[in-house]
């Protein structure tokens, strides 16, 4: 199959389809920089593509996970230096896009070379979204493509309805395509591919009590 920059190299008319595609590019970066100038702390959007994504409030289930997964992974990254974890508000910037994901991670190493003040950060390395039925296309879809492409070394899509987990690694440094996702369900442990030693039962990000009873094990 062609690419797409085959088939226009092999069009007549290529440096056309070029111009075109220059223009669209310049005014896509035009707006990507009114967008980033008019987000604010209190609505949580994304540019995605040359569009803006707005999000709608999330549901009990949704912030629950958030929370529950949040609370085990930066107490452990904690106790063992390892990095840091941000939600929902932390702004990815990558090549063409900015996302805002649920919850991403970030190596000490990268992470110390934040400033105070930034708020546009670099590929974290581990990144986790929460699907909704809105957001289920894109984030098995482009933000999947996206983020592998731009080396995020482990990517979890957790569904808060049916309760499991799919996470995605890239096996090698120069990978830009997940492996085949492997999917966890309330009866199982998952363990983290990136950051070394957190496993977890999968019923701890869905249920407190599970949750208390991992946090206890994670700090042993």
């Amino acid at each position: 199959m062609m690419s797409y920059i085959e088939k226009i190299l092999a069009s007549p008319d290529a440096f056309e389809q070029i111009a075109i595609l220059n223009e669209a590019l310049l005014e896509e970066k035009k707006r990507r920089h009114e967008f980033r100038e008019w987000v604010s702390p209190a609505v949580k959007a994304e540019f995605i593509n040359g569009e803006i994504v707005l999000h709608s409030p999330v549901k009990k289930r949704h912030f629950s996970v958030t929370d529950l997964l949040s609370r085990l992974l930066s107490i452990y990254a904690s106790l063992n230096k390892l990095g840091r974890v941000a939600t929902e508000k932390a702004m990815i910037a990558l090549t063409r896009n900015d996302y805002e994901p649920d919850l991403v991670f970030f190596s000490k190493e990268k992470y110390d070379t934040f400033t105070d003040d930034q708020i546009l950060f670099p590929a974290p390395d581990f990144v986790v979204e929460i699907l909704s039925k809105k957001t289920a296309p894109r984030d098995r879809g482009l933000k999947k493509q996206d983020y592998a492409a731009h080396g995020i070394k482990e990517y979890w899509i957790i569904d808060p309805n049916q309760r499991f987990i799919e996470q995605y690694v890239l096996l090698g440094d120069h990978d830009t395509q997940y492996m085949p996702a492997r999917t966890f369900y309330l009866d199982s442990y998952i363990e983290s591919w990136v950051i070394k030693g957190f496993s977890i039962p999968v019923a701890a990000i869905f249920d407190e009590a599970a949750n208390v009873e991992a946090l206890q094990e994670l700090m042993k």
